[in-house]
This record gives C-alpha cells, sequence and structure tokens, in this order.
C-alpha cells in the first residue's frame, strides 16, 4: 500500500498530460520518477497561471471512516544494515522539521500542515506533532541482505522483541520506519518500487502496527530512487541535479519518506482516506502528486524548484537544512500542494 512505484520507460509528455486525469479516475496511481525537459530558476519566475497542478475533476479522494493519526505521532526508526552518521542526522532533521516552527519558508513544516488537514469521523484532524521516538540498529543484518515484504515484518517483530532495548509497542500513535542501507536488496526495489507503507500482520509480528520500508538506492538504481539527484543512464545528456546535503542515495530517500509518513498518518490501516475502488490497491494523498514538486510540476516536469547558492536543488527548509519533497493532495482545494507554490 501506498508504493512509490518506478516507471521503467518514457512516455510522451503530452500523451500524459492529456491523459492522466482520466488515469487517475479509473486505476490506483502508478507513480513514477518523471524526467524533465526543464531546469529550475532560483527566482521561481513562471509564466501563466499554473495552480491547479494535478487537479482533475475525475479524482474522487474518500475518507472510508477509518482512524487517523491524530494524536501525537512517533516515529520509531529501525536503521538496517550500515548507516552512517551523517547520513542518519540528514533523515532525523527532516522527520524533526515536520514540527519545527521557527523554519524558513517555505518549510517542511508547512508541507505538514497539509497533511494536518485531514481529519477523522469525529472532526479531530492529524496532529501537527511529529517527533522522532526510540530507535533501533541492526547493523549485522540479522535476516539477511535480501529481504522479501514479509521478511521485513519480522525485521519490525525482532525490532519490539529484542532481549536489549526493544522498541515500544505504540499501535495507537506511533509509525515504525524500517530504513535499509545500499547494500540490501528489497523485494521490488529498484524494479517496481523506492517505498511502501502497510501494517504489520499479528500472526507474524503480534500486533498491527503501522510501518513503511524506504531504502537506499546509492548503489543499485540512483537514477529511478534518487532522481533528480542522479538520471538514468540510459538518457544521454541529461544532467543530474546536486543534491542539498551531499548524499544522494540519502537525499533521494528524504522524499520517499515524507510520501509514506504521509500516507501512514492519512491512512494508517488502509480504511480511511483514498480514492479508487479496491482498498487493497488505494490510492493515497501522496499517490496522487508523484512527481510533483513545484508550481507547474506534472508530466515530465518536477515544477518549479528553488536554486542554492552552493547550486543545490531543493522545495523545503527544515531545521537547519533544505530538501526536496513532493507535494501532496490537498482536499480541501482539490489539487496538489506545497509551502513553495507561487500561489501562496
Amino acid at each position: 500500500m501506498g508504493e512509490v512505484f518506478v516507471r521503467s520507460s518514457l512516455v510522451p509528455v503530452l500523451l500524459i498530460l492529456t491523459v492522466l486525469p482520466l488515469f487517475l479516475s479509473i486505476t490506483p496511481s502508478i507513480a513514477w520518477r518523471p524526467w524533465p525537459n526543464h531546469y529550475n530558476s532560483s527566482d521561481l519566475q513562471f509564466g501563466g497561471s499554473k495552480k491547479y497542478e494535478g487537479s482533475s475533476e475525475f479524482v474522487h479522494l474518500k475518507y472510508h471512516m477509518g482512524p487517523v493519526l491524530t494524536a501525537n505521532i512517533t516515529v520509531h526508526t529501525i536503521w538496517y544494515g550500515t548507516w552512517q552518521k551523517p547520513q542518519k542526522k540528514i533523515i532525523r532533521e527532516f522527520i524533526n522539521s515536520m514540527s519545527a516552527v521557527d523554519s524558513k519558508r517555505p518549510s517542511v513544516s508547512g508541507w505538514w500542515k497539509i497533511v494536518q488537514l485531514y481529519t477523522d469521523q469525529t472532526g479531530s484532524n492529524i496532529s501537527r506533532n511529529v517527533h522522532l521516538g526510540a530507535e533501533k540498529n541492526d547493523r549485522f543484518y540479522s535476516h539477511g541482505k535480501s529481504l522479501t515484504r514479509l521478511s521485513i515484518q519480522s525485521v519490525i517483530k525482532s525490532a519490539i522483541s529484542s532481549s536489549t532495548n526493544p522498541l515500544p509497542i505504540n499501535p495507537g500513535s506511533g509509525l515504525y520506519l524500517l530504513l535499509t542501507s545500499d547494500d540490501v536488496y528489497v523485494q521490488d526495489f529498484c524494479g517496481q518500487v523506492c517505498g511502501f507503507h502497510y501494517f504489520t500482520f499479528p500472526s507474524i509480528v503480534g500486533y498491527t502496527l503501522p510501518y513503511a520500508w524506504i531504502g537506499n538506492s546509492a548503489k543499485q538504481c540512483p537514477g529511478v530512487c534518487a532522481y533528480p539527484f542522479a538520471v538514468p543512464d540510459y538518457i544521454p545528456g541529461l544532467k543530474p541535479f546536486k543534491s542539498p546535503n551531499g548524499d544522494v542515495g540519502v537525499d533521494g530517500m528524504i522524499s520517499v519518506i515524507g510520501h509514506e509518513i504521509a500516507e501512514l498518518a492519512t491512512n494508517p490501516l488502509v480504511n480511511a482516506w483514498y480514492a479508487g475502488q479496491d482498498p487493497s490497491f488505494p490510492v493515497e494523498i501522496a499517490d496522487l502528486c508523484e512527481g510533483i514538486y513545484g508550481t507547474g510540476g506534472g508530466g515530465s516536469y518536477t515544477g518549479q524548484l528553488l536554486d542554492g547558492h552552493d547550486g543545490a536543488t531543493y522545495n523545503m527548509n527544515g531545521i537547519r537544512r533544505r530538501f526536496l519533497v513532493q507535494w501532496v493532495w490537498n482536499h480541501v482545494v482539490n489539487y496538489c500542494s506545497g509551502p513553495n507554490a507561487l500561489d501562496q
């Protein structure tokens, strides 16, 4: 559920823009990394009105009466494999930035405010508070360097049942984030997905816990899952953007982490906010905006982004760092939105 998909071939931009609204109405979103034909401008100048990025009268995002995360959200991270301290710092700051109150605009916390617009059946909004909880290091690859979707749940079980420093069991407001290092292969990684979320099965883990997995693609498929900080080898002449934190794999993970946390908050048990008729394959709030990072985004174009003085590309500010994070669907105005939109 909530999978960040990858696309294996290019489609003409005109065709994408023509069929996208209809496509979203009839089938779950096949989210993919877009291949841009524009470059960014540091002053965010853009001709013409592009307010309604990704908007469509055919998109019917509905609330299906399931729970959303209205209590303070605690993210429990499982670092599976070999992780460097600077890599962990980048990801931790991104998560902490969701609740930051004094970040420079456009900010990650401004992006999270869009997620907060979603409510449960009592009218309670998703919590504004997202913070890091206990973490678990699995540096010895307890389940090997090749994981299946089910064995991912076994890794989570090991983390919460460990004899030393087990993760707390928090089914009400906890999110379990399994991050695999760049030398770990996960089923369907690179070929089909860059990350996904679901909930654990009591038969495997003992509890129903919302979780997400995201992999570091730096060694396996950076041109797919770390785009646009890396580009596919089969597109000659296309230059990657400079990553804002100097780590292509981790900077590429950031948007996928944001994608999955937004969907975990709004659809933790796959019975809350989604579009489409099939709850086993829902189209969720980030799926609808995959590949859109700024005003004018859609088709093969990421949208208007920001270029730092050091040449790095980003669209949001965290507490001390910059990040590139995809937009999410705003159900109030019925289009994709982000804090760097030109009309805000």
